[in-house]
């Protein structure tokens, strides 16, 4: 999972930075009325709504999977009776993760509200005053987004060494029990296979 989330970092990151850039490169919209120029305004706007989808995507991840790993935990230390520590560190894991992963996708929705209220083809009276809101407010959650993604890492990867953790004990418990034992380092998914199988 760290390597897919941190290449889904990287790429949500790239589209924001690159969002960014665009906006910069264009600037204040209001008066503009070259073709050229206000093309490349939409070329903004999409960028926008697709790197804040990929933003929210990433945060996303973070929330299933442990979701996810976290019902498995509970399934497999409720069928082997191991330790309910096991429980316990999955929940505080995953409460420490939460946070950050609902706070980077209400600052991606922020960043698109303040760009919706700058935009001037919008229509809408008093654009103008939003400008620099959307320069600031943009660049400074696109900073604290970042932040936001790097902050879930820990969490990420405690949860995987505490799924290697369950599936040593679980490997443990099933030689006590005289049970078959997959090889080591089968994971999670031989793990979960012998829960079923027992």
């Amino acid at each position: 999972m760290e390597r897919v989330f941190t290449r889904a970092v990287i790429f949500a990151l790239t589209l924001l930075a690159a969002t960014a850039a665009l906006g910069l490169w264009l600037g204040d919209l209001h008066g503009v009325t070259e073709p050229a120029v206000l093309r490349w305004g939409t070329v903004h706007r999409l960028s926008g709504v697709f790197a804040a989808l990929a933003v929210v995507l990433v945060n996303s991840l973070t929330v299933t999977y442990f979701i996810g790993t976290g019902r498995w935990c509970r399934e497999v230390v409720e069928a082997y009776g191991l330790d309910a520590e096991f429980l316990a560190r999955s929940g505080r894991l995953k409460r420490a993760a939460f946070p950050f992963a609902l706070a980077g996708m209400l600052a991606v929705v922020a960043i698109v509200a303040l760009g919706g209220a700058a935009d001037p083809a919008a229509g809408r009276r008093g654009s103008r005053d939003w400008v620099t809101p959307h320069l600031i407010g943009g660049l400074g959650l696109a900073a604290a987004i970042a932040w936001c993604f790097q902050a879930q890492m820990p969490g990420i990867r405690g949860q995987q060494r505490l799924i290697d953790d369950i599936v040593e004990e679980v490997r443990r418990e099933r030689l006590a029990r005289g049970l078959d034992v997959e090889p080591a380092g089968h994971g999670a998914a031989a793990a979960a296979g012998s829960v079923q199988r027992s």
